[in-house]
């Protein structure tokens, strides 16, 4: 797993019939320290509602994302599997 702020979103006019009517987001992964960013930004999934600013769960755990999105094949990387409601100290 790997804590990310989401930084906007993505539109796509042709997608993998198994991402049909999900929402891609474009993310920053995040260092430990919640700050610094942590390689380049990603797009993932969401189901859950995330939006620009929000700092979220993501996940690229194959079983994980078969089990969430009910897909047997699916090029999902990441995906999105909590959103942070606190803010660090």
């Amino acid at each position: 797993m790997q804590e990310a702020l989401v930084i906007g979103h993505a539109h796509s006019t042709v997608k993998h019939k198994t991402l049909q009517s999900l929402k891609l987001l474009v993310t920053q992964p995040l260092q430990s320290d919640g700050v610094s960013a942590d390689g380049a930004p990603t797009l993932a999934v969401d189901v859950l509602g995330a939006g620009a600013g929000d700092r979220v769960i993501l996940t690229s755990d194959g079983a994980a994302i078969r089990e969430v999105f009910g897909v047997q094949n699916s090029p999902i990387r990441w995906a999105v599997m909590g959103i942070v409601d606190e803010k660090r100290q």
